[in-house]
């Protein structure tokens, strides 16, 4: 069964007691499903308007599920979203960004997903909605595992929710890959620095993805780097301790050792960057 609802309600109900498919962009949707049958039935949420663009509220910016990265591009946001940007450049090609939503990065959960530690990096919570329930979760929570999330079947997730930094915030992306485009994350480091007005850091949130089934913040590096003057000397504060809670594994893109030594590398390359804003 193939269903397309046009209205919320509509789409909950559907997912009540039934397991269904949820088809947004399609761009992890229809290879994973390349010469083999589809699991079940399908609830293809693309008709659902409200749940596209980017609203400012008093206390967040909200981001619509069915949001695109074409769409995160062109929006006007302000440089804390920076970091965020840069990533929606670098996934996949124009016909993946015009596609690709961001809930949909987020629900297939790959570890090497491109849009997860920006938005880690930015503190988001996304916001899962069932018949008659709303919940919000972290975005560190949701993420459980590889190609695992905190979703429950009868949930659809129509929200990432981005609270509000200071105006002095900046924030950045950077990632290896075997080309600069097209290509399976090796390495990927977010981060964002908010600092007052004497140039002191003052919140930091760092995060580094495919070095682990799922991406992690590293808050003993932010810890470091909260005190300390918004300079590229900030660079100076990452050592391989920083980085040892990190599980990459080794494949044909690289070792575990070289990805855990790449990251160290990003991360300082990161933190040089927002310090010479």
């Amino acid at each position: 069964m193939y269903l397309r609802p046009t209205d919320l309600t509509e789409a909950l109900i559907a997912l009540r007691g039934r397991q269904l498919s949820i088809l947004a962009g399609g761009t992890d949707f229809y290879p994973a499903h390349v010469e083999r049958r589809l699991p079940g039935d399908v609830l293809d949420v693309t008709a659902l308007a409200g749940l596209r663009g980017v609203r400012e509220e008093p206390a967040m910016f909200r981001i619509g599920a069915l949001t695109t990265w074409s769409e995160i591009l062109a929006a006007r946001l302000p440089p804390v979203f920076d970091g965020l940007k840069l990533a929606a450049r670098e996934i996949g090609g124009r016909q993946v960004q015009n596609a690709g939503t961001l809930a949909g990065n987020l629900c297939n959960a790959s570890p090497a997903a491109d849009g997860v530690p920006a938005l880690l990096a930015l503190g988001a919570e996304v916001e899962l909605r069932a018949h008659g329930r709303i919940r919000r979760v972290p975005l560190a929570a949701f993420l459980v595992g590889s190609r695992r999330t905190a979703r429950r079947a009868d949930e659809l997730m129509t929200a990432i929710l981005v609270p509000r930094w200071g105006s002095n915030a900046r924030a950045t992306f950077c990632k290896l890959g075997a080309r600069r485009y097209l290509v399976i994350s090796i390495v990927i480091v977010a981060a964002t620095l908010e600092a007052q007005a004497d140039g002191t850091v003052v919140r930091a949130a760092i995060a580094v993805g495919a070095c682990s089934e799922v991406a992690q913040r590293l808050p003993g590096l932010e810890a470091k780097a909260v005190g300390k003057p918004l300079t590229p000397a900030l660079a100076d504060l990452v050592h391989l301790d920083d980085v040892a809670a990190l599980t990459p594994i080794s494949d044909i893109r690289g070792s575990s050792e070289y990805r855990r030594d790449a990251a160290a590398t990003l991360l300082r390359r990161a933190l040089a960057e927002l310090g010479r804003e």
